[in-house]
C-alpha cells in the first residue's frame, strides 16, 4: 500500500548492493503551499526534497540543476533525470511522489530506476494511512 505523508522532515534510505542503506537527510512537501514552493529560491539543498502526490515537476524559478526522482505508491524509482533550470518536466505514468535534490547527487547514493526507497518520517510527518 501506498503511504500519506505529512509536511516535515525525516530520513531517505537508499539501499545499497549489500544490504545496507544511504541515509540521506529529507524535507517532505505534502501540502499544497510546500509542493508549489519545493525548492524554488534556494541555492542549495541538504539532502533531498519530497514532493508528494506529484506526478511531475518543472524548474522554472530554479537557480540551480536537479535531479529528480519519480516514484511510483511503493517509493519505487521509475525514472531518474537531471532538469536544468528552467524547464518543464513530462508527467509520469504512475508517478505518484518526485524526489529533488541537487544535480549528480543522486548517483552517489546508488538513487537508479528499480530500487525501492524507504521513507523514515520524524513523528508527526507521517499520517500513518494508506494512500
Amino acid at each position: 500500500m501506498g503511504r500519506r505523508f505529512r509536511d516535515g522532515r525525516g530520513r531517505l534510505a537508499v539501499p545499497d548492493e549489500g544490504g545496507a542503506a544511504v541515509r540521506v537527510p529529507l524535507e517532505i512537501a505534502a501540502s499544497y503551499r510546500a509542493r508549489t514552493k519545493g525548492l524554488l529560491g534556494r541555492d542549495s539543498i541538504e539532502g533531498a526534497m519530497l514532493l508528494t502526490p506529484a506526478g511531475s515537476v518543472h524548474t522554472f524559478g530554479m537557480r540551480m540543476p536537479i535531479d529528480v526522482a519519480y516514484l511510483d505508491r511503493h517509493l519505487t524509482v521509475l525514472a531518474v533525470r537531471t532538469m536544468p533550470p528552467g524547464r518543464l518536466g513530462r508527467p509520469r505514468l504512475r508517478s505518484r511522489h518526485v524526489l529533488e535534490a541537487e544535480a549528480g547527487v543522486m548517483a552517489g547514493w546508488g538513487l537508479r530506476v528499480g530500487v525501492v526507497l524507504a521513507v523514515e518520517a520524524e513523528a508527526g510527518a507521517d499520517s500513518g494511512h494508506s494512500a
